[in-house]
C-alpha cells in the first residue's frame, strides 16, 4: 500500500534576509490501498501536482514520508514495476522519434527478458487492450490524435503490470467525447487488470465517474475525504463550491 505520512514540501531557499520558503504541501497524510481508485481533486495551484511528483518519487518531501509497502518511494528499486504514470501532456511524454513499437519495447526490455517476437506479440495485445489496432505499432507520435496518443501512454503504463497507475490531469487536454471514451477504458482496465488508481484532477465529474474515494485538496492541504457514493451528503463548503462551479458549465 502507498502511504503518505505527514508530508510537507516547501519551495525556495532559506536565507537570513530573504523570504521564508513557501509551503506547498502542508502536513498531508493519506493511505492509497490496493484495488481502490482514489481521486485527488483540486484547482490550479492547490499543490496536487507537487504531491503527485512525491508519490512518483520524482521529488522528496521536506518532512514526512511517502512509502510503498513501508519502503521509501524515492528509491527506484521500490517503485520499479509497481507504479506507472500517465501525464497530461501526451505530446511530450512520448518520444517524437520513436514508433509506438519502440516506445513499448523500451519499457518491456526493462522488465523481462523477452525475444523480439515475444515483445511483438505482447505489444499487439497491449494495443488491443487500449482500443488500438496493430497498425499503430509503426506510427510516430505526430501521426496520432490526442486520444490515440493517450491510449499509447496508457498501454506503456500497463505493460509493466503495475499495482498502481497515477494519472496527472491525464484527460484534461482531450475533447469531452474522447475524455468519456478514455474514462470508460480506464474503468475496464481497472477491472480486468485489478489495478489501483491515483487520479489527479480538477474535474470532480470525471473523478466521481471513475473513482471510489475523493480527496479534496486546497492550498496544499486535504480539505475533505469522502466516498464517491456519499458526495451528495457533503457539508464541506469548499467541496460544495467545486460541485456547484462545475455544474454551472
Amino acid at each position: 500500500m502507498i502511504k503518505i505520512n505527514h508530508v510537507e514540501k516547501h519551495y525556495g531557499k532559506r536565507s537570513l534576509w530573504g523570504p521564508k520558503p513557501k509551503p506547498i504541501i502542508k502536513d498531508v497524510s493519506l493511505d492509497c490501498p490496493v484495488d481502490e481508485a482514489i481521486a485527488i481533486i483540486g484547482e490550479s495551484g492547490s499543490g496536487k501536482s507537487t504531491l503527485s511528483r512525491m508519490i512518483l518519487g520524482i521529488e522528496r518531501p521536506d518532512k514526512g514520508t511517502v512509502t510503498l509497502n513501508d519502503q521509501p518511494m524515492y528509491k527506484k528499486k521500490v517503485r520499479r514495476h509497481q507504479i506507472g504514470a500517465v501525464f497530461q501532456d501526451y505530446t511530450s511524454s512520448l518520444h517524437p522519434f520513436q514508433t509506438v513499437r519502440d516506445i513499448l519495447f523500451e519499457v518491456m526490455c526493462q522488465c523481462d527478458k523477452q525475444s523480439t517476437d515475444e515483445m511483438e506479440v505482447a505489444a499487439k495485445i497491449l494495443l488491443e487492450e487500449v482500443g488500438l489496432s496493430e497498425d499503430f505499432l509503426d506510427k510516430y507520435p505526430n501521426m496520432l490524435s490526442g486520444g490515440e496518443a493517450q491510449r499509447v501512454a496508457i498501454a506503456r503504463a500497463i505493460c509493466i503490470n503495475p499495482t498502481y497507475i497515477l494519472f496527472d490531469e491525464a484527460i484534461s487536454a482531450l475533447d469531452m467525447s474522447i475524455q468519456t471514451q478514455i474514462l470508460d477504458l480506464l474503468k475496464r482496465l481497472k477491472h480486468t487488470r485489478h489495478l489501483s488508481y491515483i487520479f489527479i484532477t480538477h474535474d470532480i465529474q470525471a473523478a466521481t465517474y471513475l473513482c471510489d474515494r475523493l480527496v479534496i485538496f486546497k492550498d496544499g492541504q486535504i480539505e475533505e475525504q469522502i466516498a464517491t457514493r456519499d458526495l451528495h451528503t457533503t457539508t464541506n463548503a469548499y467541496t460544495q463550491a467545486l460541485i456547484d462551479k462545475q455544474l454551472s458549465f
